[in-house]
Order: structure tokens, then C-alpha cells, then sequence
């Protein structure tokens, strides 16, 4: 009897292990054991935990780890497979249509400045001139409290993303902008100081800073669910093909009443449009 070689041995050896590493991977997006992954958007991530959470109370043999990065994170991440679900805060483009992807919700891009800055109105006009870095001081727009502070997004954000193409046009942001990666950072920087200015999901504007009207529209849920606040985008869960099994019941599950219900009280408006 001739006996295998020890690299013929060896070789064996691995294609058993790997055969038993991919066996459990069927039908869970290639992740053994690592539940359900959601990565994207630091807009869309807090919304997506409060669900994940109340989703696992209702399924205790389910995991959800929701993590951020950023919505061109997110949609590369459901391009690749390395996320069940990414999440967006801004519409898909170019290549990106051709994911599978569904809208969750509505929300609104709040202006918000220090409860201590007396401003309370704006105009587009104005905005994209403080933005752009021609409107420096708080003097040209009626407030006394000195020197413009202009906080923002980094590139990739798709809350930036919004707000360029609903604000800016094709004027840029300022260089000397205080870039942030993610909404929460942008609301701390803008509660800690007087003259800063920022924009951050309508969802989380708090008591920590105050939210400015926008063209004499305040920018609260039901201006955006009546159209008369323009300033609003989709927040989009995507993926490389429909989702199956759990991935798909979670999806099912944020699309259901109660999903709807936990959203609308999060300040999100509803909506459940839906491509690919």
C-alpha cells in the first residue's frame, strides 16, 4: 500500500478544517457565530442600536453588533460582504444602485448653535456663507457673541454629503473649518462653545444646544413630514443582494409598527421605500 506523502497529509489536513470552518458560514453572510453585523453611518448608528436592542429583548438567541465608520464605510462595507447591513444618511449613486437597499426613515439636517448664542433664525443664503468662510462674525447675522466657530463633518460622512448638496451647491467648506466624525462629537463641540456653529441629525438635537430656524421653519419632525423643512435625507440600510433569514426578520422588524413607532419617537419620520 503506498502511503500519502506528508504534504499530501498536511494538505488534506487543511482542506478538512477549512471545509469545517465554511459548513457553519452557509446562509450567515460569512461570519460564523458573529450574528448580525451593522456598519455605516454615525447618523443612522444610534437609531439602528435603540432597535437592535429592543429587537434582542424580543430574541435572546440573537446578537446585533452595530458599529459606525460613516456611510461610505457603510455602503463599501455592504459591497463587500464585511457587513450584513450597511447604513447610509445619504442617497445611493453611480455603482452603489445597484445594492439592495431600503429606506428606514427620514431625518432632517438641523443647523444648531450654544444655548447662549441669541441667533435663532437663518437663512440658507447665510448658512453656505458662514460655511464657505465669507460670513466670519456673528455680527453679520444679528448675534453679538463675536467670532464664527464653524464646526463639521469629514469627508465621507454622508450627513456632510447632505449637507453640501442641500447648502452648499458648489461653494466648499471652509479649510478652517473643526472637523468631527460623528454627530454626538459635532453636538459636544458646539455645547461646550458660544460662537460655534454645527449641523447634526434632526434626531439629536438635545437640550445641549439649541436647533436654528432655517428660512423661518424650525426644524422639528412635523415641518419635515409637511415638506415645508427642506433640509432632510434618507437614512438607508443596505446590502449586496435582499437579505435572507435573520438579517432579513431584523429588516422586517424595523419596517414593522413597532420599528416605526420606536423611530417616530426618535424624533425620525417613516417612510419604507425600497430598491433592487
Amino acid at each position: 500500500m503506498v502511503r500519502p506523502s506528508t504534504k499530501s497529509r498536511v494538505l488534506a489536513a487543511t482542506l478538512v478544517a477549512l471545509f469545517a470552518t465554511l459548513v457553519p458560514l452557509i446562509g450567515c453572510g460569512g461570519r460564523a457565530g458573529a450574528g448580525i453585523i451593522l456598519a455605516g453611518s454615525t447618523s443612522v448608528q444610534p437609531f439602528a442600536e435603540i432597535l437592535a436592542e429592543d429587537y434582542m429583548k424580543l430574541h435572546q438567541d440573537v446578537n446585533i453588533d452595530v458599529q459606525g465608520g460613516g456611510s461610505a464605510s457603510g455602503i463599501l462595507a455592504a459591497q463587500t460582504g464585511t457587513a450584513d447591513i450597511g447604513m447610509s444618511s445619504r442617497a445611493l449613486e453611480g455603482d452603489e444602485l445597484k445594492l439592495w437597499w431600503v429606506e428606514i426613515a427620514r431625518d432632517g439636517i438641523a443647523m444648531i448653535v450654544n444655548p447662549e448664542n441669541p441667533v435663532a433664525n437663518l437663512t440658507s443664503e447665510q448658512v453656505r456663507g458662514i460655511y464657505a468662510g465669507t460670513i466670519t462674525n456673528w455680527s453679520a447675522v444679528g448675534s453679538p457673541v463675536g467670532a464664527i466657530h464653524v464646526v463639521a463633518r469629514e469627508d465621507g460622512s454622508g450627513t456632510r454629503a447632505s449637507f453640501e448638496e442641500l447648502v452648499m451647491g458648489s461653494d466648499s467648506i471652509t479649510p478652517k473649518a473643526i472637523i468631527q466624525d460623528s454627530n454626538g462629537a459635532v453636538r459636544q463641540v458646539v455645547a461646550d462653545d458660544p460662537g460655534a456653529i454645527g449641523f447634526i441629525s434632526l434626531g439629536l438635537v438635545d437640550s445641549s444646544v439649541k436647533g436654528v430656524d432655517l428660512g423661518g421653519v424650525a426644524p422639528t419632525r412635523d415641518n419635515v413630514v409637511n415638506g415645508s423643512y427642506r433640509f432632510s435625507r434618507p437614512f438607508l440600510f443596505v446590502a449586496r443582494s435582499e437579505p435572507t433569514g435573520g438579517v432579513m426578520d431584523f429588516v422586517d422588524y424595523v419596517l414593522s409598527d413597532a420599528g416605526k413607532q420606536i423611530l417616530g419617537t426618535e424624533g425620525l419620520v417613516t417612510t419604507g421605500g425600497s430598491g433592487q
